[in-house]
Formats: C-alpha cells, structure tokens, sequence
C-alpha cells in the first residue's frame, strides 16, 4: 500500500527525505511584532529571523495552517495518509489538521488519514516520521500502524535546553523574577514534556552543566537504547549539539543518531543556542 507523510513546519525534515514526494510540509507563518511575518518554509533565513527576534520586545508568534490548507495536502493518490502536528498543547495546528480531515470526507470521500498529536515538537515530530516510514515498510495495517504509533508517541521522551530564555519570558511560561535570576545568575532550566505541555526537569549554574544534566536523563530513563533513535536539534549551536550526541553515546548503544538544525518554528521555541532531545 502507498503512504503519504504530511508534517506542520515545526518538524524537521532530514536532508535525504526533502526531495521524497512521499513527504510534504505544511507551514506555519511566523510574526515579530509589526514588521514580519513570513512562511516557514524553504525560504526561512533562521539569522534573520532570530535578529528580528532579539530586536523585538514582543513574543514572536506563529499562526497554524488553515483546515483547507491540510485538506490540500491530504488530495493524493496514497492509499494511507498520516499528519503529524506539534504538540496541541502549543499550538492550533493539530486541530486544524483534524478540520482539513473532516472536510476532506465531506468534500472528497472516504480515505485513510490520521492525524497524530505529536505531544512534542520539531525533532519529536522527525521521531515520528522515521517510525510511520519504518511500519509502512513492514507491511502492516493502517490500524496497526495507528495504534503502535500512538503506543509510540507516548513512549517518546523529550528534553531541551535553553541558552535565551527570552522567548519563554515574553510568552509567560517563564515569569519574569525567575526569568531576571536565571540570566543574572546564568541559571539554565533543563526542560521536558509531559502530555505535550512544557514542563521543567531541573536547573544547573551554566550550558555546559545543563548539557550534562539533560544527557544524564536522557541515559537514565531510556527503555531499550539499542532499539532507539537519538535525535538532536539546534538552533545554530552545533558545538552543544555535539557535546550531548557524545555524552549519550558514550554510556548507551543506539540505533541511529540524527543531528539536524532548527527550521522556523523550532527556532522560534528554541531561540538562539536551544538544544533539543528526543529518544
């Protein structure tokens, strides 16, 4: 059976599948203050885009894909369709990839199409991808592939670290006493995610020892490593990126690891030198 894969712009997409029909990314728009608002699409400029960010002392915003936006993205001649959203907890994009579902089989028929909060987001949604590709081509079911997905998801553990926290300070999910002790300090918040809401996992004086500390969860609380995909993205900071691909490695056997830097919505999570985890 054929499969399609649609994503929101939040996932980040390896190199070797962008050129893959199988593939299509739906985007986001991105707004800072009154001066831009662009597509996040192959057109994003993540410098720009980030100078625009530290210029601006309104929280950037983004604006998810329309229902009919999704519903283009659904008119395939693939017998399966599967969508993948970043976290609904963060954003509108996964109920309105649901809205482009619905109108879909009121306008054009019956289709297999499941849309799968990721409860995540940027490399929590690649995780996804990789794992719907790997079932497809095990010949199973389109409900098979929907319930192990799902059993997936929720057994998927995301970290990140924050090197700006500016971002998290002008959305409110970081108050700004906390967010002022925290820069004075150099204090930096090891987060996570917990039914697709952000939560924190712990706080070290410094990148480096919030690096370490993120690993050491990461090595701490993974199930069957061996069988895993570590997935790693930043926002233009490799050098981190690195260091905590090495730390993990270094202490468990996995499957593959991909290291990717952040396309638009993720950069504007992460904010400059954000590291994310998946596993």
């Amino acid at each position: 059976m054929s499969f399609k894969i649609v994503v929101d712009s939040c996932c980040e997409i390896p190199e070797e599948l962008k050129k893959d029909e199988r593939f299509e990314s739906v985007p986001l728009t991105l707004i800072v203050g009154d001066d831009y608002e662009k597509q996040d699409d192959e057109s994003f400029n993540q410098r720009e885009f980030l100078d625009a960010v530290a210029a601006c002392p309104e929280c950037p915003k983004s604006a998810c894909p329309s229902p009919e936006r999704y519903m283009k993205a659904y008119q395939t001649e693939a017998d399966h369709v599967y969508v993948v959203t970043l976290s609904s907890k963060l954003s509108g994009s996964y109920n309105s990839a649901v809205l482009g579902k619905n109108l879909y089989h009121e306008n054009c028929g019956e289709k297999d199409i499941y849309v799968v909060d990721s409860k995540s987001a940027s490399c929590g949604e690649t995780q996804i991808v990789c794992k719907l590709m790997e079932l497809e081509e095990m010949g199973l079911s389109f409900q098979e592939i929907t319930e192990q997905i799902e059993t997936f998801v929720n057994h998927m553990n995301t970290y990140f670290v924050l090197e700006n926290l500016e971002t998290l300070r002008k959305n409110g999910r970081l108050s700004k006493v906390k967010a002022l002790v925290a820069s004075t300090l150099n204090i930096k918040p090891v987060m996570g995610a917990a039914d697709g809401n952000i939560i924190q996992r712990g706080q070290c004086i410094g990148m480096q020892k919030a690096l370490k500390k993120l690993a050491e969860l990461a090595i701490s609380e993974v199930v069957d490593p061996e069988k895993k995909r570590l997935i790693i993205t930043h926002c233009n900071n490799l050098k981190a990126a690195e260091s905590v691909r090495k730390c993990i490695e270094d202490k468990i056997h996995l499957k593959e690891t991909i290291v990717m830097d952040t396309a638009g919505i993720s950069s504007m999570y992460a904010n400059e030198g954000g590291v994310i985890v998946t596993i």
